[in-house]
C-alpha cells in the first residue's frame, strides 16, 4: 500500500538498460568514425606518396651534391611536416 519509500528496482534496471543501449550505440558510431578516418588517412598517405613521386620522380634533376632536396641514407627525399619536424 505505502510503497513510496521502497526503492523502485524495475525503474532503476530500466534506466541502466537505457544507458547501456546508449553506450553501445555510441561505441558503434565511434568505431564507424574511426574506420572512416583510418580510410581517409590511408587515402591521403597514398596521395602524398603519389604526389612525391610526381615531384621527386624521374623528372627531378639534382643540382649537385648537397643542393636541392635533402636525402636520407636510403636516397629518399626528406618530407617536412607543418610542425617543422622532418619525416621519412
Amino acid at each position: 500500500m505505502f510503497n513510496i519509500f521502497q526503492p523502485h528496482r524495475n525503474g532503476h534496471l530500466r534506466r541502466i538498460m537505457t544507458l547501456l543501449e546508449e553506450a553501445n550505440l555510441a561505441r558503434i558510431e565511434h568505431q564507424a568514425a574511426a574506420e572512416h578516418h583510418g580510410a581517409l588517412a590511408r587515402m591521403y598517405a597514398e596521395r602524398a606518396k603519389r604526389l612525391e613521386r610526381e615531384v621527386y620522380g624521374t623528372s627531378h634533376v639534382p643540382l649537385g651534391e648537397g643542393a636541392g632536396t635533402p636525402k636520407l641514407a636510403d636516397d629518399k627525399p626528406v618530407v617536412y611536416a607543418l610542425g617543422g619536424k622532418s619525416k621519412a
